[in-house]
């Protein structure tokens, strides 16, 4: 890419602009913000933990009593009853296994808010270093590093957009439809 064809929103790090009114407090109270939601987030994980245990629990329990009611005879009033229970039991074992799901999904959302907390950490403590601040190669450096945080093809793509100049929400919502989409195709269980 030449600097040519370097969209105005997008990054400047190999050329900075080193107008720098007011841009460490603003960075400061960024990364204040990310790891006051990262705490939260971490003060809430014991109770998530105890959660997921209960639900894995449960779903063991499950498991035993839909096998118990397999072994009860089909006619009569015991069929019926056996007939009720496996439906309800099937029910319950799979609003269980949602109930896991979410909890993974809520344990990826604590990784990527620890993410966000430590690029917003490694940029603070870069501008907070004159001898490194109006580096272009450390602001290489931060941006690869945040990059790497990254582990999917989808969140590549949308720190790629966005360093080519896409604007953010657009990165995010374009993000946001392909992971509807990807799980849209995944049968969970």
């Amino acid at each position: 890419m030449t600097d040519e064809t370097l969209s105005p929103r997008g990054t400047s790090a190999h050329q900075p602009d080193l107008n720098w009114s007011q841009v460490r407090e603003t960075v400061l109270m960024l990364e204040l913000s990310a790891v006051q939601i990262e705490t939260a987030m971490k003060d809430s994980n014991t109770s998530v933990e105890v959660l997921t245990d209960s639900f894995t629990t449960m779903a063991g329990y499950m498991r035993m009593i839909s096998e118990t009611v397999q072994t009860l005879p089909d006619q009569g009033e015991v069929g019926v009853a056996k007939q009720n229970l496996s439906g309800v039991s099937d029910h319950v074992s799979s609003m269980v296994h949602q109930a896991i799901i979410a909890f993974q999904f809520y344990d990826k959302l604590v990784q990527r808010l620890a993410h966000v907390g430590l690029s917003l950490g490694d940029l603070s403590d870069l501008v907070a270093d004159r001898q490194r601040l109006f580096n272009p190669g450390e602001w290489v450096d931060l941006q690869n590093r945040i990059k790497s945080k990254y582990s999917t093809r989808e969140e590549i793509a949308m720190f790629e957009a966005v360093m080519t100049g896409t604007p953010v929400q657009d990165a995010v919502d374009q993000f946001m439809s392909e992971m509807k989409e990807k799980s849209d195709d995944i049968e969970l269980f």
